[in-house]
């Protein structure tokens, strides 16, 4: 499996480019820059992107979704159900961060832990309900590869203080469901540097004791 990053998006936020070398298939996690250099790639290595999945629904990790759903008709743009309202109010999100107001497409399919059939070849991708940044947050897990979006970063976790944030419910989300993953596990957060299970559990400030 291969991993492509594409970071310094709008607000700093990351696009992944993810594939399976085998059977050419690909997904997109987030979209927030860079779409003409994916495509470029995406065409020279024929790839076919079945995905484009949205870790979360704020604004800077769907700002170039519409622009990605037109470049690939056929992936399905897909997130969990809770982050939906905040599609809902993007104008109103950009306006308070002072950046263009965006159009968004449909988002093809609702996901959540019980989501079943989705793959990449014939890898399983699992769905991780991570709420506390957002009320929909989700993460990623492919083979021992994370996507965390901005649930969790390399010594720090995402903020709380906006729409549908919790402080108490991230911390939870984070020892629940992230850390007992394999310390091995790379993680691809949604900003910033990518890191490890282990590194996390051992140098984040937020979890030492």
């Amino acid at each position: 499996m291969k991993v492509l990053s594409y970071p310094n998006g709008i607000y700093g936020a990351t696009t992944y480019l993810v594939y399976d070398e085998t059977t050419k298939e690909g997904l997109i996690v987030d979209s927030t820059c860079c779409t003409g250099e994916i495509s470029k790639f995406v065409k020279n290595k024929k790839i076919n992107i079945k995905y484009i999945l949205i870790t979360h629904g704020h604004f800077d990790h769907v700002y170039c979704a519409r622009e990605m759903k037109q470049i690939f008709p056929q992936a399905l743009i897909m997130m969990n159900k809770n982050d939906i309202a905040l599609l809902d109010n993007v104008s109103t999100q950009c306006a308070m961060a002072g950046v263009e107001d965006i159009t968004l497409p449909c988002v093809d399919g609702l996901l959540d832990e019980n989501t079943k059939n989705l793959k990449l070849g014939e890898t399983e991708i699992k769905v991780l309900e991570t709420k506390g940044h957002s009320k929909g947050g989700v993460c990623y897990l492919i083979n021992n590869i994370l996507f965390s979006g901005d649930t969790l970063f390399c010594e720090s976790i995402g903020r709380t203080d906006l729409f549908g944030g919790s402080f108490e419910e991230i911390i939870k989300s984070i020892k629940q469901k992230l850390f007992v993953l394999n310390d091995d596990t790379i993680v691809y957060p949604g900003h910033g540097e990518s890191t490890t299970i282990g590194h996390e559990k051992r140098y984040n400030p937020y979890f030492k004791a």
